[in-house]
């Protein structure tokens, strides 16, 4: 028998917001204004972890254009594009509930997230969720991203808890394979980005959050 559950860790891209479906929408509208396509498989690799580890739709956009861009210049206005998408997002379905029944069951809760700290520290601030988390570690403290394991153990030893005595939350497949080589028992609940990836490994898979809760889990 697996060791009771003392403490949940929770992904935040794609799983408490769908900021991953936004990011896409940028960057296949910048692919789209030089003649191509951007694939939601191509761009799906990039889902948990970061440009330099894993999918670079900028290198990806040169080699199809044969051309140079002025990244810098272009990022400004992605971001400024990400922004007005920004403000219509919203928790998804269950994470609410499932910070609520965490919070009731006494469990430690942490974020861990491949996305830097001010990044995480903006959503919090706009979602008003700074105070329903006890820990949150970044790429910021570890260095690592997913597929990575170290941001999950740096939680885990945050919160206090041994790997096996956590269960996290993720939306990737980088973040499933970051959580096997963790040692840490993973549900995995895909978005947009994510559905057609095979989850082989996760200890649950669900179609949404809303569809989990911790009293199950923890009997």
């Amino acid at each position: 028998m697996p060791p009771p559950i003392r403490a949940v860790i929770f992904d935040f891209d794609g799983l408490i917001v769908d900021t991953e479906s936004t990011g896409y929408h940028t960057w296949r509208e910048i692919f789209a204004e030089h003649g191509h396509e951007l694939p939601v498989e191509r761009y799906a690799q990039v889902v948990g972890t970061d440009f330099n580890t894993s999918y670079d739709p900028r290198r990806d956009l040169e080699q199809l254009t044969g051309r140079d861009f002025d990244w810098e210049a272009v990022e400004v206005e992605r971001k400024t594009r990400e922004g007005a998408l920004r403000q219509h997002l919203h928790l998804l379905p269950g994470v609410a509930d499932l910070l609520q029944e965490a919070d009731a069951l006494g469990l430690r809760i942490a974020i861990a997230s491949s996305s830097p700290r001010v990044w995480i520290d903006s959503w919090m601030d706009q979602l008003g969720l700074h105070d329903h988390f006890h820990h949150i570690s970044t790429v910021d403290d570890t260095g690592k991203v997913k597929p990575d394991p170290s941001l999950f153990l740096h939680a885990a030893e945050k919160l206090g808890v041994q790997p096996e005595e956590a269960v996290i939350f993720e939306d990737s497949l980088n973040g499933l394979r970051a959580a096997m080589a963790a040692g840490i028992r993973c549900i995995v609940a895909p978005g947009p980005m994510t559905r057609h990836l095979d989850f082989t490994g996760a200890w649950q898979r669900v179609e949404t959050l809303a569809q989990v809760t911790l009293a199950d889990l923890m009997s």
